[in-house]
């Protein structure tokens, strides 16, 4: 029998009415959500199943949303007796792993993740960061092409290394503009400029990283009952203090999300899991090794064709 690693969403995930029939049909589904309209003292919950979707998209409501729901589901799961032998999650879905390893508690998740959107937003001024898809290039070839850039025309560095063939990159608006213009020179099939507030996983986050750093030190932190894949490593650990460090890199480096999935499948994982909204990370997990299986618990119709007690 292999393993099973438990997989957690990040941004972009999103989307209104999400987790609703969780929080109609399982009290511990609801208790969740609840919980997280009490830590942040306004109803997270009415954004959340109502909208409006321009509300929801904001990083500052975007990040305890998607945690929230994630969490809700991940406590249904639970009642099928399920047990993950890895838990990992893209970015902000990193703390929804911590939250099912027993890092870190529901409520300081849900109140970090929404510090922390709003550190991201603040840190560069509207305008001047940027975000771009390139589809189909290598790796090294983008990394240098990237280099190139830095050195001649504004940073711009990789953001998300999400598959083969889908890399984000992240930077000022010239240096992200440039890549989009010169793409095609290293091979990429298509660079596709995206809608975000800023240029999340580049050096230019430093000061939302020096600010979450700071909330990071009112947080107790435990040592992870099951092993966390770490974005910035794309190796487990284990250790509370190694997180609270690592949860800090993770805003100004790449997420290694190819190479987080590949050390599980090392490590004998061959059922992923996918907990909260949509169906993005088992997408691009199928990308990276067809072999395995992956399951997204995204609705409870979902949920209940799994198997387990």
């Amino acid at each position: 029998m292999g393993k099973i690693a438990f997989v957690f969403p990040g941004q972009g995930a999103q989307a209104v009415g999400m987790g609703k029939d969780f929080y109609d049909q399982y009290p511990a589904s609801r208790a969740i959500i609840e919980r997280a309209d009490a830590a942040l003292g306004f109803s997270l919950s009415e954004i959340i199943f109502n909208g409006p979707g321009d509300e929801l998209k904001q990083t500052i409501n975007t990040q305890p949303a998607l945690l929230a729901v994630s969490v809700a589901i991940l406590e249904a799961l639970r009642e099928k007796n399920i047990q993950p032998d890895f838990t990992a999650g893209h970015s902000l879905g990193e703390y929804s792993a911590l939250v099912a390893s027993g890092v870190i508690g529901f409520e300081d998740a849900v109140r970090t993740v929404r510090a922390r959107g709003q550190l991201m937003e603040q840190a560069v001024p509207g305008g001047q960061g940027a975000m771009a898809a390139v589809l189909g290039a290598e790796r090294e070839a983008l990394t240098a092409l990237c280099q190139e850039i830095s050195a001649s025309v504004g940073p711009v560095e990789l953001a998300n290394v999400n598959c083969p063939g889908q890399i984000v990159v992240s930077g000022s608006a010239a240096g992200v503009n440039e890549v989009v213009s010169r793409g095609k020179e290293i091979g990429a099939k298509r660079v596709l400029p995206l809608e975000v507030s800023g240029p999340f996983h580049s050096s230019l986050m430093q000061p939302a990283a020096d600010g979450l750093a700071e909330v990071l030190e009112g947080v107790e932190l435990q040592d992870a009952s099951v092993p966390v894949l770490a974005n910035v490593t794309a190796e487990q650990t284990e250790s509370a203090e190694e997180i609270r460090s690592l949860l800090v890199q993770q805003v100004v480096s790449p997420v290694l999300w190819e190479d987080s999935v590949r050390t599980m499948i090392d490590r004998g994982v061959d059922t992923f899991i996918e907990i909260g909204s949509g169906t993005v990370l088992a997408g691009l997990i199928k990308k990276i090794d067809k072999s395995v299986s992956t399951v997204s618990v995204n609705s409870v119709e979902a949920l209940e064709k799994l198997g387990g007690e």
